[in-house]
């Protein structure tokens, strides 16, 4: 029943690229996974399972008879459906067979049938079904508790070795916080190429594959792996014939890396002069490593939210400034742009919301929390002028849906300005200001916002969102999310005129910027900036070296013609494909890829 298990693969959507060998390490919902280790008494195990169960049962009556005693029976019976959990035929045959199969201590069998159960109720769509999963975590956390009658505290949630991390769904914060010593990639069943979770992985080159199915309950820990960030793939127990396999090509796509590298000091110009700026989107101080080693020209898109939002309470306006004159500094003589708080309806700092909002990306989020919360919002304002002094700074303001907005924003200021003029603190007053382009009501009015400003930034992840009314990480219509929709193509033409008319440029800071596929229709449609991760800096680099400006011009013109998306897939990747095979080839499966932009109309 036990013995070597054979190689299985999980397929999934690649988010961003690399090949990693490791043990894997699972992570589920709920409650924390306990240790695991091999046995050889199936028979001793079963009974300690057992014994679990039991002690579990006779704590539970406890708690059901004291409750009785206090408030009666309706508050008492919630224990009974506790037990009830106990007694379910999927835990009590379900277990022994896991022990029995998979040769595991008990404790983890416990936790993998449960996770399984829990993933499936979470999929029913019935809420009151839904809402059980946190009775049955409950149960889940005290039996495992009573696996061990002299510890009361789970085992922690990650080992202290190098693993590869396989999870049900993992939030931004936790990839943020990875320890990327030990997590040398991640696989989760959830998410998508254009989910927050993806982004982060990319700008901190972390590989990883997301839409993974059934691989939390399936895999068992410690299994040795290979994830496969170009294709999507995660593979464990490979055969020492696939490992060979994929160590070769590890080998080629570091020999192509080390080629990419040498362009490090050279111009982002096509092969007919036209030059465009490459800089780095990223989200943490310690990412400015990765900057200075991709070779971009400074940083083009600094999101501040997650400095302002990781703890109960935002910093105030002297944290903010030492470490936004730290990065000032440090990105110098080239320049950084702050995005000013993006805080989503759903998380603002220092005030948790009273209720969730029906719809966070319609709701009070960016700038329009900015403008209500001005407090805040000038305290910001106030640490990225006083920045300017330390380096070439930049700001922009995000979500903007008018000119109105911008002019208020501008208001506020100017009044931080006379602030720190009056205090006697030293700022820089000819900070460049700019505004982001992310929904059709701002793209239509372009030229009215550039008038404003210094810069237009344009957000494609979320001007897609917004112009075909898709969420892009809800699987059931994630298909039509297309950054290739002839109507986004002409909404960026837009603005790009509007920045033009009031002579001042537009850049490109949303995944659109990184897809080598698209790369020479943004180009052709005059996009004066790029700004994408820093691991892709490289690719888009060469790629941008390869590519002749009068052609991608041409390319524009007949996308720009263009009525579905199928065709503008078509002729980009056509012209991408002809000019650098090669790049394509080492981007697929990371931002690069066509894959979510290559769906018909």
């Amino acid at each position: 029943m036990g013995g070597i298990r054979k190689e299985a693969i999980y397929a999934g959507t690649p988010v961003s690229r690399g090949i990693v060998f490791a043990p894997v390490h699972v992570m589920a919902r709920g409650f924390s996974a306990p240790e695991v280790h091999p046995i050889a008494n199936v028979t001793r195990e079963t009974e300690r399972f057992r014994d679990a169960l039991s002690r579990t049962k006779r704590q539970l009556e406890g708690l059901q008879e004291h409750m009785e005693s206090l408030s009666g029976n309706e508050e008492g019976r919630i224990f009974e459906a506790h037990m009830l959990v106990l007694e379910d035929p999927v835990v009590l045959k379900g277990v022994p067979k896991a022990i029995e199969d998979r040769r595991q201590n008990a404790e983890y069998c416990f936790y993998a049938v449960m996770q399984n159960q829990l993933e499936s109720m979470r999929r029913i769509p019935d809420p009151f079904f839904r809402d059980r999963t946190t009775d049955i975590e409950d149960v889940c956390q005290r039996v495992l508790r009573n696996f061990d009658t002299e510890h009361e505290e789970p085992a922690p949630d990650e080992p202290d070795h190098q693993h590869l991390l396989v999870a049900y769904d993992l939030s931004p914060s936790t990839t943020a916080a990875m320890d990327r010593h030990q997590v040398l990639g991640f696989a989760t069943e959830r998410g998508s190429i254009t989910s927050h979770t993806a982004i982060l992985a990319r700008s901190l080159g972390i590989p990883a594959v997301v839409g993974l199915r059934n691989a939390v309950f399936n895999l068992h820990a410690l299994d040795p792996c290979i994830l496969d960030g170009y294709e999507g793939k995660l593979i464990s127990n490979p055969t020492p014939e696939t490992v060979r396999k994929y160590r070769e090509l590890e080998e080629q796509h570091q020999l192509r890396r080390a080629e990419l590298d040498k362009l490090r000091d050279l111009e982002a110009a096509t092969t007919d002069g036209h030059s465009i700026t490459l800089s780095a989107n990223i989200e943490f101080e310690h990412e400015l490593d990765l900057v200075d080693r991709s070779g971009a020209e400074g940083v083009g898109l600094f999101r501040t939210e997650f400095f302002l939002l990781e703890n109960e309470e935002c910093p105030d306006e002297e944290k903010q400034a030492a470490l936004y004159s730290r990065v000032a500094k440090r990105v110098s003589p080239s320049e950084v742009i702050f995005r000013t708080l993006d805080a989503g309806g759903d998380k603002v700092p220092g005030e948790p919301l009273s209720e969730p909002e029906p719809n966070p990306f319609l709701g009070w989020r960016g700038i329009r929390f900015s403008l209500d919360r001005q407090d805040l919002f000038k305290e910001q304002l106030r640490a990225i002028l006083r920045a300017g002094t330390s380096g070439r700074v930049g700001l922009m303001f995000p979500l903007i849906s008018g000119v109105g907005e911008v002019r208020q924003a501008k208001s506020l200021l100017s009044e931080c300005m006379d602030e720190l003029t009056e205090r006697g603190v030293e700022f820089n007053r000819e900070i460049s200001v700019g505004a982001m382009i992310e929904v059709p009501s701002a793209a239509m009015v372009a030229a009215d916002i550039a008038a404003e400003v210094d810069f237009l930034s344009i957000g494609t992840n979320d001007l897609v969102q917004y112009t075909v009314a898709v969420d892009r990480v809800n699987p059931r219509v994630a298909k039509l999310y297309r950054s290739a929709h002839p109507g986004i193509i002409r909404l960026i033409k837009t603005i790009i005129e509007g920045a033009n008319q009031h002579r001042i440029w537009t850049g490109v800071c949303g995944e659109m910027a990184g897809d080598l596929t698209l790369l020479p229709l943004l180009i052709g449609l005059g996009v004066d900036e790029l700004s994408v991760g820093a691991p892709l800096v490289p690719l888009v680099k060469q790629a941008v070296r390869l590519l002749d400006f009068e052609e991608c011009s041409a390319l524009a013109k007949q996308c720009l013609e263009a009525s579905e998306t199928r065709q503008i897939v078509q002729l980009c990747s056509k012209a991408a494909a002809t000019t650098y095979p090669e790049l394509l080839q080492e981007a697929s499966g990371g931002a690069s890829a066509p894959s979510f932009a290559a769906h018909p109309a």
